[in-house]
């Protein structure tokens, strides 16, 4: 994993091998990110993606594994009982050119990720609601 912060951007680039949610969130404790928003690109063998069943309110996730295209990483930063909580979903496409997507529970990166985090001033946390079953954005 390397970055370089330009400002309030924050260029990320996670190498072959690395898992992308750790590596995000090690990188936004280091540099102290508690609000942002965060997109990217990449490759990955190993991904898992979730779909938030809401009867039940629980995720049903399901691995994937073999070459994907991540065609988009899009979420945000921000907290919840003090540390960095990441919402992200992501897309992938596969070698029929086939798209998957949802939430994303982790991806080991296969190439590269290229991403970018935007920083943004304040700070917003979660909380549980349990009428939804989701960690949602305390406003």
């Amino acid at each position: 994993m390397k970055y370089k912060r330009c400002g309030t951007r924050v260029f990320v680039r996670i190498d072959k091998g690395e898992e992308l949610i750790e590596n995000l969130k090690a990188i936004c404790k280091e540099l102290n990110i508690t609000l942002g928003s965060i997109c990217g690109i990449g490759a990955t063998d190993k991904v898992t993606v979730g779909l938030m069943n809401t009867k039940t309110k629980k995720y049903q996730s399901k691995e994937f594994t073999g070459d994907h295209e991540i065609t988009s990483v899009l979420g945000n930063v921000t907290t919840m009982n003090g540390e960095v909580y990441l919402h992200l979903h992501i897309t992938l496409g596969n070698v029929e050119h086939k798209i998957i997507g949802g939430h994303l529970t982790s991806a080991v990166i296969s190439a590269t990720f290229e991403g970018i985090i935007d920083i943004i001033e304040g700070q917003i946390t979660r909380e549980y609601h349990d009428e939804v079953g989701l960690n949602l954005l305390r406003l």
